[in-house]
């Protein structure tokens, strides 16, 4: 005859049998491994610690396996409890028709399918910005896939504005795409612009989402798009006219207009590396510029060159051209 199973229950209420056994242990220092199996809830509550390394190893495997099957009915419980909403969510959603305000898209052609879907319902108004590294980064595939997405636009009597980085003037692929589009089409330029940012009848927005740029963020909620809009005009106020008519501010006192923008990083205390990145260009380029200004204004010394800068007033006179 087979004795009777071990009653069920937890560490906070001891059974018979284990409390008296594990008050003997206490007193004794230690119990028999025939004496433990009458009360295996001490070992596996870790009340009484077996000698025999087979038995803890059968001991441990026993608790894994209990803890995930436990784990398991409580993730059954949770889906039980949470369907009813979940369901009642969705049925909302389908009942009224409403777009997601937020999507992420991951890989570029997930990326340019979603662009390209957007732009087709496209019909006023097409608003970007482009940093350096993503229009020299551009793939031709890509390249010729904007194209034909500008032009089917301005074909349907849409306009587009671009902002580019200063160093993309004379960029062979952006001068290229204004000899390949015809319509109401007008690029400007800035020293510094926002990373990458498009806007689609001032009502869906694409920026990146990792500094990969292989995730966008699609955005249709209206306070974040009004709010992308409203920093594209401020930029474009601010830009020089590239496109269709390029109109390059002259230079003032041997100062060029990018050696000024150099000297006003200089002075809040940039690093090369840093004021290269910001305008776009290589730091080779960025120390030429400097060293060229710190000659034009009879410098000899990094902190004397700021100092010099300061004292010419080449940034103020910036401030005047704008």
């Amino acid at each position: 005859m087979s004795a009777a199973p071990h009653p069920e229950h937890g560490l906070e209420k001891l059974c018979p049998a284990g409390t008296a056994l594990y008050e003997r242990a206490l007193h004794e220092g230690r119990i028999s491994g025939a004496e433990a199996a009458e009360a295996p809830c001490l070992l596996r509550f870790g009340l009484l610690q077996p000698t025999v390394a087979a038995v803890a190893l059968q001991l441990l495997l026993r608790t894994s396996a209990e803890r995930v099957a436990e784990e398991r009915r409580r993730e059954a419980r949770l889906a039980q409890a949470f369907e009813p909403l979940l369901g009642a969510s969705a049925g909302l959603t389908e009942a009224s028709g409403e777009t997601p305000t937020l999507r992420v898209h991951s890989g570029n052609d997930r990326i340019n399918q979603a662009i390209s879907h957007v732009m087709a319902d496209t019909t006023t108004e097409f608003l970007a910005i482009h940093p350096h590294h993503t229009a020299t980064r551009t793939l031709p595939q890509n390249l010729e896939l904007a194209y034909d997405r500008d032009q089917a636009l301005l074909d349907r009597g849409g306009r587009i504005r671009t902002l580019y980085q200063h160093t993309l003037r004379h960029a062979p692929t952006v001068q290229s795409r204004y000899e390949r589009v015809h319509g109401d089409v007008e690029a400007r330029t800035l020293n510094e612009v926002t990373e990458r940012l498009l806007v689609f009848d001032r009502a869906v927005a694409f920026i990146p989402a990792n500094k990969e740029r292989t995730l966008a963020l699609e955005i249709r909620h209206p306070a974040m798009v009004d709010y992308l809009v409203t920093v594209f005009d401020r930029l474009w106020h601010l830009a020089t006219p590239m496109y269709p008519e390029v109109a390059q501010a002259p230079a003032q006192g041997d100062i060029t207009p990018r050696q000024r923008a150099i000297a006003a990083l200089l002075v809040e205390g940039h690093t090369d590396t840093a004021i290269a990145d910001r305008l776009g260009m290589n730091v080779r380029t960025a120390r030429l510029h400097i060293a060229k200004l710190a000659a034009t204004l009879g410098s000899e010394s990094r902190a004397q060159l700021g100092y010099l800068i300061g004292e010419s007033g080449i940034l103020k006179q910036e401030e005047t051209s704008e």
